[in-house]
């Protein structure tokens, strides 16, 4: 049997142009000239570092790091899943953000003029690092959709912004994910920039029963494949990790 191979071409069928006139801002934003790469610099490869004492006790547990009162208002949920490389090997000690919207669909920053309530006891960002096999996972309540100033009647998909860190905060990928059955996803303007099925298909988390814990919250998976054909779709990243 051989040896899979250490790196895989990049599929950019999967990734969108960077102009596509549905998607409003990408107008504006999309490059005129090719894009340049640039190396990183040792200091931007071996550091800042981070580590579990950096992670406090509620970080990944976003119905409890922000309550002040009580339990923030949303259906509960559990978020799940694991960081791999193209060979489907697990990536550890990884560090995960999320960020997402509130229940009602409105963010807590001073922008969002959302007509939908902030609720008091959720802030909507959380933390984690992935253990020896790659594993991270995620409490919190479903996102909201909400309207968005694009065309004249556009909603964005529920979904939770994701940030993985490489061995350097400078070395970062972001995504979103999106949940399984949600009508909104195949009209999202945003979404529609892929031009694969299956690339939208990975960026949607999964309804996993197996996980979810009765009476209490309902579990969705959601892998993060680093590089290669199939790899996961990085919004700042669009022309491949």
């Amino acid at each position: 049997m051989s040896k899979p191979a250490e790196y895989y071409q990049r599929d950019r069928s999967r990734h969108p142009v960077a102009y596509t006139p549905g998607y409003k801002t990408s107008v504006a934003r999309s490059p005129r000239l090719a894009l340049i790469s640039l190396e990183q610099s040792s200091s931007e490869i071996t550091g800042p570092a981070f580590g579990h004492n950096d992670l406090g006790p509620l970080d990944h547990d976003l119905i409890k790091n922000y309550a002040k009162d009580g339990d923030p208002i949303g259906e509960r949920i559990i978020v799940h899943g694991r960081v791999l490389d193209e060979n489907a090997r697990p990536v550890p000690n990884t560090l995960v953000e999320i960020w997402q919207a509130n229940a009602g669909g409105r963010y807590r920053h001073k922008k969002d003029t959302y007509l939908a309530p902030i609720d008091p006891n959720f802030g909507g960002c959380g933390r984690t690092l992935t253990d020896e096999n790659g594993y991270y996972f995620f409490r919190t309540v479903k996102p909201g959709a909400y309207p968005w100033r694009n065309l004249v009647n556009n909603w964005r998909p529920a979904h939770i912004h994701v940030s993985v860190f490489g061995h350097s905060f400078s070395q970062r990928l972001i995504t979103q994910l999106y949940f399984e059955g949600d009508p909104l996803i195949p009209i999202c303007p945003i979404v529609q920039t892929l031009p694969d099925a299956d690339a939208v298909d990975q960026l949607t988390a999964k309804l996993d029963l197996n996980a979810t814990i009765p009476l209490d919250s309902i579990a969705y998976k959601f892998d993060i494949v680093l590089r290669g054909r199939r790899s996961t779709l990085f919004e700042n990243r669009l022309e491949g990790n």
